[in-house]
């Protein structure tokens, strides 16, 4: 099924000033539940209030329909040139952003910001935000699975590991249900929490403060942090060049044989052999995310050479990276305008007239 926004019903305005308008923008591969969970928030405020407190508009590059990330097609109400002007940009942003991100979008969020607007990102937005150089002196929040790529791509760029994060006229969220969290506090800034609260029960949903963190392990603890959270945090801020063990240990004040107690009995693991496993993690979501080289992906993830990193790739997912990068995106293409590749690989059925 194909949804547009033209097909929301949006309210009709009682009031004597314009509503905040939002103009949706869609990338390729974006996550719908954000997508949804941002447009309902508004939908439910107008209809809670009995009149348009909220306009919105779905956007798309060229108008066309988009597909999401769960192989949904969401219909456009505008494209990038045609779509009206708006208080509130945000851009819903799933796999390969970068690659997706065109010099129009770019030139588009640059000049509505010069123009006053607000720019918002959600999921991997952050990286549309990056390249069109509107965030460089801020922090920015993005899923924490493409955080290392991001890392890599703009390392002058600070990255905050809340849900979202509000600073100034830029937005920028970790997507998933933290996008409910972030239009909350949007309502709330531009109408009243009490409003906002109404929504949130709407949806069943105990909103959370913008400084929650992204992960259940990320969780601040009652007491201070355990040995075993300070051994992962300490190995995931060290992928580029890992530590040894007694550099492990020297940085925790404690010696060697208590982190290998430690991670045996956390993890059932290893330290070096734990350390692997985050490495090797965070380089297959720079494969997701990004096209770096796997020679990049292999330094970046903090092996020597890209044959040491494709053997230890190989033996813990089944699949050498370029197997896994390329069997990712032949998924991804087969899905990019279906009706065309359905005449490109469907034989004639009769002779040309």
């Amino acid at each position: 099924m194909v949804v547009s926004g033209a097909q929301v019903a949006h309210g009709t305005s009682g009031a004597d000033t314009p509503a905040p308008a939002f103009n949706l923008i869609m990338q390729p591969e974006f996550p719908l539940n954000a997508l949804i969970l941002a447009s309902e928030a508004l939908r439910i405020a107008n209809q809670n209030s009995g009149r348009e407190l909220f306009r919105w508009r779905f956007v798309s590059e060229d108008g066309a329909p988009v597909r999401a990330s769960n192989g949904m097609w969401m219909s456009a109400d505008d494209s990038l040139q045609t779509m009206p002007h708006a208080d509130y940009y945000l851009v819903f942003e799933g796999n390969l952003p970068v690659q997706r991100n065109s010099p129009r979008l770019l030139n588009q969020l640059r000049g509505v910001a010069r123009f006053g607007a607000t720019i918002g990102a959600v999921d991997t937005g952050s990286f549309a935000l990056a390249q069109a150089g509107l965030v460089d002196d801020r922090q920015v929040v993005l899923h924490w699975e493409a955080v290392p790529s991001f890392k890599e791509r703009f390392p002058q760029v600070s990255v905050n590991g809340q849900i979202y994060l509000v600073e100034n006229q830029r937005i920028t969220c970790a997507g998933g249900v933290a996008t409910l969290d972030m239009m909350l506090d949007i309502i709330g800034r531009l109408k009243s929490p009490t409003l906002a609260n109404e929504v949130a029960n709407a949806l069943v949903h105990t909103p959370r403060p913008a400084s929650a963190p992204q992960r259940l392990d990320d969780r601040p603890k009652l007491a201070k942090l355990t040995l075993s959270d300070r051994i992962l945090a300490l190995m995931e801020r060290h992928l580029d060049f890992p530590l040894s063990l007694q550099e492990i240990a020297h940085r925790l004040d404690v010696s060697h044989k208590t982190v290998l107690r430690e991670c045996q009995r956390s993890f059932e693991e290893t330290p070096m052999r734990l350390y692997l496993r985050i490495r090797l993690q965070a380089s297959r979501n720079m494969l997701f995310y990004e096209e770096f080289s796997i020679k990049d992906v292999a330094t970046a993830c903090g092996f020597s050479y890209p044959s040491v990193f494709a053997r230890a790739f190989l033996a813990q997912f089944g699949m050498s990276p370029r197997a896994f990068r390329d069997t990712l995106r032949r998924g991804q293409s087969q899905t990019y305008r279906p009706e065309v590749r359905r005449l490109s690989i469907t034989p004639p059925t009769g002779e040309a007239q």
